[in-house]
């Protein structure tokens, strides 16, 4: 394995950036009668002809024809897929946010399988699993070697089936097993807590069905401990996006009434649509208008916006037009940059295709594509700098992405290839990855103490330039 790719198993399974995208979904496909071009249509038929006739052995026709529509799809940019039973079973639960499994959020460390956290009431909170504990085998299969997508897999499964896990608890320095039956397990994709009197974190890690109630629910219940509110951090870092209504609901919380959240363009005629902060725009099939409920006073409550290169699609939907209307403090690093809409068109009762439709662009015109959300405010990671910045994967770097002509200029891509080879070669060198961040909403996270003294009018800490530590150095090094 490579260093980069090391790198990046230290990071959670949320921090995949894009990996849902901004959807909105239709039941039902679009009748669309296209002539076929007769000549190519016949050399796909030979080819299939050849394949079934010939090849070494038996090929199941459904497999070529899928994989056939899969190619096809996946020529077209990153976002663009066809999805078979399995797949889009997978994506209905990452949309929903529920799945079969034990319940736990999960990252890479030394090669294993790392507890993040486990989700409280589920299976394996109830087993006793805790924060750094260290997974080395599930069932019989060692965990050394998986990448994160291939332990996620053998963690899930069906509804009342065990699973049996091989633990190193570091803190006892003792292993254990702890065999788990899984349940259906419901993602929080919002957490919040009142960080200290008058203030208050919100963090939203991925945009799902329930999102927009679970947010409003603890905005509640923070304003029923501080009452007097003076200030609010929002957290999308590592959020790589979902559903497009939630997104114009979040956004639509801080803003005033009717004025635009995001616009959409696109090939088709629905693609071309301007969406704002109103009921219409953002219950979805004419529910309840949840954000009722919220005080009056959030709307003009001082609010930061953290972001970091993890930050994709709806969540910088939500970043952009907070940062366009200037309603909030962006504060963090360049955002993904993924700048497109997909739409997720039903095949039939077991296959789909989520196909870009659109480009969206903030409200004041700008298209965030393969460029992202810059913060009005850089910060580092830490604050000896950045350690996994530079080793995060952005829009940019997708093969076939969407171009944009006001994309990155070659000197910040440059520089930050830099970055990403001398950490590399530093991690090649000593043989060992960084000290993974601090969990976010911690006492650690120091671009949230960053965020809350941005509030609170003391001093922050902004992200040092390579010339300023290089100065730093040489000045302790002086003295």
């Amino acid at each position: 394995m490579s260093a980069k790719l090391k790198m990046a198993g230290l990071l959670t399974l949320g921090a995949l950036a894009g990996a849902l995208g901004t959807i909105q979904v239709q039941a039902v496909a679009r009748n669309v009668h296209t002539p076929l071009p007769l000549e190519e249509m016949q050399q796909l038929a030979a080819v299939f002809g050849l394949i079934k006739n010939e090849y070494v052995e038996p090929v199941d026709e459904k497999k070529l024809i899928n994989d056939a529509i899969s190619g096809m799809v996946s020529g077209l940019d990153p976002h663009s897929v066809y999805f078979d039973k399995k797949s889009f079973k997978e994506f209905r639960e990452g949309t929903t946010g529920k799945f079969v499994g034990v319940g736990i959020e999960i990252g890479m460390e030394d090669g294993l399988v790392k507890v993040v956290s486990p989700i409280e009431g589920s299976p394996a909170f109830r087993a006793g699993l805790r924060s750094g504990d260290l997974i080395t085998k599930i069932d019989d299969t060692p965990v050394k070697g998986m990448t994160i997508e291939q332990a996620v897999k053998r963690l899930r499964g069906e509804p009342a089936t065990k699973v049996t896990l091989q633990i190193f608890r570091k803190s006892d320095n003792r292993s254990l097993p702890v065999t788990i039956i899984r349940e259906e397990i419901r993602v929080q994709s919002v957490r919040a807590k009142v960080m200290e009197p008058g203030y208050a974190w919100i963090r939203v890690s991925q945009f799902q069905d329930r999102t927009v109630d679970d947010f409003v629910r603890k905005l509640e219940e923070i304003y029923k401990q501080e009452p007097q509110l003076k200030g609010l951090v929002l957290d999308l870092r590592n959020d790589p996006g979902g559903l497009l209504d939630g997104a114009i609901a979040i956004s639509a919380a801080f803003l005033p009434a009717d004025v635009t959240v995001v616009s959409t363009n696109g090939q088709i005629p629905e693609s071309k649509a301007t969406f704002r902060a109103t009921v219409s725009d953002y219950a979805r099939r004419g529910g309840p208008d949840v954000l009722k409920r919220l005080p009056a006073g959030l709307k003009n409550v001082p609010l930061v916006v953290l972001v970091n290169e993890g930050s994709a699609s709806a969540s910088e939907i939500v970043a952009g037009a907070l940062q366009d209307h200037k309603r909030a403090i962006v504060m963090g690093a360049q955002t993904f940059g993924k700048g497109s809409v997909q739409t997720v068109r039903q095949l039939g009762p077991d296959a789909a295709l989520k196909l870009t439709t659109a480009r969206y662009y903030t409200p004041n015109g700008r298209s965030i594509q393969a460029k992202g959300i810059v913060p009005d405010i850089w910060l580092d990671e830490t604050a000896e700098g950045n350690v996994f910045s530079a080793l995060r994967t952005r829009e940019a770097d997708l093969s076939n992405h969407l171009a944009n002509p006001t994309a990155e200029d070659a000197a910040r891509e440059q520089a930050r290839e830099e970055a990403r080879r001398k950490l590399e070669d530093q991690m090649a060198r000593t043989g060992e990855a960084p000290k993974p961040l601090p969990t976010y909403g911690s006492p650690e996270d120091f671009q949230l103490t960053q965020a809350l003294n941005q509030l609170k009018g003391l001093k922050v800490i902004s992200s040092k330039t390579k010339a300023d530590r290089t100065e730093a150095a040489a000045s302790a090094a002086s003295k």
